[in-house]
């Protein structure tokens, strides 16, 4: 397959697979805690992962380590605690459409830190796309006073690192395989996600209860599929193309995640989907080639 049908293919894999992250997220919630739900969804991928992936590690050279550090710790760990901490408390459609901020940090950073080109348009998207994320917030909280949005800020810090992220991957890991990049972010991760897992009294407090044991179902489909299948694909996927037709992704996952949200239950108006246009017409504008 062509490399221009190979990231297109990614990306569509990609946006059903993350898009679907967030009611996983949210129902996995109901019965254990933000902690648990971050520290329990690395602890799975990593055993995966290390399961098939372990020989890959030996395309990492000593030169990369320090990005694989950097990326673990950016594009998976405080992003796996951020999410489950703003799911906890605001709607999953809502973490999911707020999360397509990621390609505008993923510009800004690129060009101002990793000296990659910069168009005129891709300016506007970012100002467009950051005005409709504005009026999604605050039309929200007027929509549901009972959820507090002010955690709406952590999923802008954890877009912050996954644009980070991907910048990183692109311009430092470019050279090494992407089952390797997610093994060695994982094999970095398993030992201080288990003592997270270890101090939130999850051994001791767990009851095999119908209700618990059907959010770890939820977790290990969101570890295995949602995080280390997609990581590769993700990383395969910023080997072939820019780091900022990579972080699109993030404008199609909202698309999903919204459709899981309604058959849950969750309420959108027409001001909430005016402002999801806006922001994806700032999209447009920011992958636009001319």
């Amino acid at each position: 397959m062509h490399a221009q049908q190979k990231k297109w293919l990614y990306l569509l894999t990609l946006s059903l697979v993350w898009g679907s992250s967030f009611i996983l997220m949210k129902k996995a919630l109901i019965a254990l805690s933000p902690i648990q739900v971050g520290a329990l969804r690395m602890c799975i991928a990593a055993l995966f992962l290390l399961s098939f992936g372990f020989k890959s590690l030996k395309q990492i050279q000593k030169k990369h380590y320090k990005y694989i550090v950097y990326t673990a710790l950016l594009g998976t760990f405080f992003p796996s605690f951020l999410f489950a901490f703003a799911v906890n408390r605001i709607d999953s459609s809502i973490a999911a459409i707020l999360n397509s901020l990621t390609p505008f940090y993923t510009l800004i950073f690129g060009v101002l830190v990793f000296s990659f080109p910069f168009r005129k348009n891709q300016f506007t998207g970012i100002i467009i796309g950051l005005i409709g994320t504005l009026l999604l917030i605050i039309k929200s909280a007027d929509i549901n006073p009972s959820q507090n949005y002010w955690f709406s800020i952590l999923i802008v810090i954890a877009s912050i690192g996954y644009a980070l992220n991907v910048n990183i991957v692109k311009k430092h890991l470019n050279d090494i395989p992407a089952l390797s990049i997610v093994t060695g972010n994982f094999l970095l991760l398993l030992v201080p996600a288990f003592f997270v897992l270890y101090v939130s009294n999850f051994f001791t407090d767990f009851q095999p209860t119908e209700t618990k044991l059907s959010a770890l179902g939820y977790i290990a489909l969101l570890a295995v599929i949602g995080t280390g299948i997609a990581k590769i694909i993700y990383n395969k996927m910023v080997h072939i193309a820019s780091p900022i037709f990579a972080s699109s992704v993030t404008y199609l996952i909202p698309v999903v995640a919204v459709f899981w949200g309604v058959l849950d239950g969750e309420e959108l108006n027409g001001m909430q989907l005016l402002a999801a246009f806006i922001i994806l017409f700032g999209v447009y504008l920011l992958n636009r080639s001319k």
